[in-house]
């Protein structure tokens, strides 16, 4: 059973409806049991990255995420989802306490966009792709394949080797990770018409 996270933040049912056209059924769970139980586990999300801890810890499903993911079982990360796997956020690091820690899964730190005219903020609207060290169930998407972002943070993982593609907007970034059995991308694959389709088969059998 593939379950979708759900701590209020997100287009949750759009996520669904890509992984039922893909002929799987997938459920919206808050449930923390359910969670870890799932066969696959997704985490989407859009919004800010401090409110999303906060209605994690809310909802009391940090745990429950970290200890599906050190099972090993296929985890899947979309935008928001991405960029909570991390330690720690620019976004909202104003604030007296400081920076926002994230899940802590993955090593490194969610920075803003700092790009010359005529790049505008937020990066949103379909760009390319380019393979750096993609899982191997990813392969047969093609470098240049187009993928549909919305966001004004992205990722600058620690480890280069957990960097499984790279965008170029500006300036090289990365749009996704993967280790293990963790992968996570900042586009989002169920607004991304076939390629986003076939990712998320390819998550489905991988």
């Amino acid at each position: 059973m593939v379950r979708i996270v759900d701590y209020g933040m997100g287009n949750l049912r759009s996520v669904q409806k890509a992984f039922e056209r893909a002929g799987s059924e997938a459920q919206i769970t808050s449930d923390p049991r359910r969670i870890r139980d799932a066969d696959r586990l997704v985490l989407p999300g859009v919004g800010a990255f401090a409110d999303a801890m906060h209605e994690l810890q809310a909802r009391s499903l940090v745990e429950p995420i970290r200890e599906f993911v050190q099972s090993g079982r296929p985890f899947l990360g979309i935008c928001l989802g991405l960029q909570l796997l991390f330690e720690s956020s620019e976004e909202g690091d104003d604030r007296p306490d400081g920076p926002p820690a994230g899940l802590g899964i993955l090593p490194g730190r969610v920075v803003r966009f700092d790009l010359p005219a005529p790049y505008k903020i937020p990066h949103m609207g379909w760009n390319q792709i380019e393979a750096r060290h993609a899982p191997a169930w990813l392969r047969s998407i093609p470098d240049g394949s187009y993928f549909y972002f919305v966001h004004s943070y992205y990722v600058a993982p620690d480890r280069d080797e957990d960097v499984a593609f790279a965008t170029e907007y500006g300036m090289p970034f990365c749009s996704a990770v993967a280790r293990d059995n963790i992968f996570a991308s900042q586009f989002h694959p169920e607004k991304s018409q076939r390629r986003g389709a076939q990712l998320i088969e390819a998550f489905l059998t991988q």
